[in-house]
């Protein structure tokens, strides 16, 4: 089972650049005034995370139906009074928000909320060099079982989704195509994920990118 389906068509990565010591601030005032606002608005937030690698980078992940209802959710949100009354407040805290992926799904999506405490989630950005939909298949086909067969469930496989963003007023990164999957990271895993990592070199334009992130109080992903 799968948390919101419907609303994996399309998905948003945003990753956070934030002044220093402001990211409690901006988790706060996201976590009162900005999760019920933008799911009234026809979009469904995911994950709120923490990097705690990074003390300044703020992540989250938000979904749509589709790319048409994405502009018309962002449209109505952005130029709704939730926004209006508490944007300036969000965009003070932040350096840049630009770093955001725009996804759609090319395998399992992510699960049914549940379970709770510290859980962390591993967020893995792949360049593929091949392809991304052969990349793909070989890593649900052959990378997926190996890991699973190691203990690590991957969930949430996604891949760049290449139509035009409809809504320019937030840019994402275009021109690259991504493979990101998700699993659950553990100290244990380290080693499997490393070699892994390694042996997929040859299919990559560069290393992975690996986010270890720490779900906040309202995430729904963890």
């Amino acid at each position: 089972m799968v948390d919101s389906p419907e609303f994996q068509s399309v998905v948003e990565l945003r990753r956070y650049t934030l002044h220093p010591g402001r990211r409690d601030e901006l988790i706060e005032l996201f976590e009162r005034e900005f999760v019920e606002s933008q799911e009234a608005c026809g979009m469904r937030l995911f994950g709120l995370f923490r990097e705690p690698a990074e003390p300044d980078k703020f992540v989250w992940l938000r979904g749509f139906r589709d790319m048409a209802t994405r502009r018309a959710a962002l449209e109505a949100f952005y130029g709704g009074p939730v926004w209006r009354a508490h944007g300036p407040a969000a965009n003070e805290t932040m350096i840049d928000a630009s770093d955001v992926l725009l996804l759609r799904p090319s395998g399992p999506g992510f699960p049914a909320p549940g379970g709770g405490g510290e859980s962390r989630v591993l967020a893995t950005v792949c360049h593929p060099a091949v392809p991304v939909k052969e990349f793909s298949a070989y890593f649900a086909d052959t990378v997926a079982p190996r890991l699973r067969d190691s203990g690590v469930d991957t969930f949430g496989h996604f891949e760049t989704e290449p139509a035009e963003n409809t809504f320019p007023r937030l840019p994402v990164r275009e021109d690259e195509t991504v493979f990101v999957w998700f699993s659950k990271p553990a100290e244990e895993h380290r080693e499997v994920l490393a070699g892994v990592g390694a042996e997929l070199a040859d299919k990559l334009e560069r290393p992975w990118q690996q986010l270890e992130l720490a779900p906040t109080a309202r995430s729904v992903l963890r």
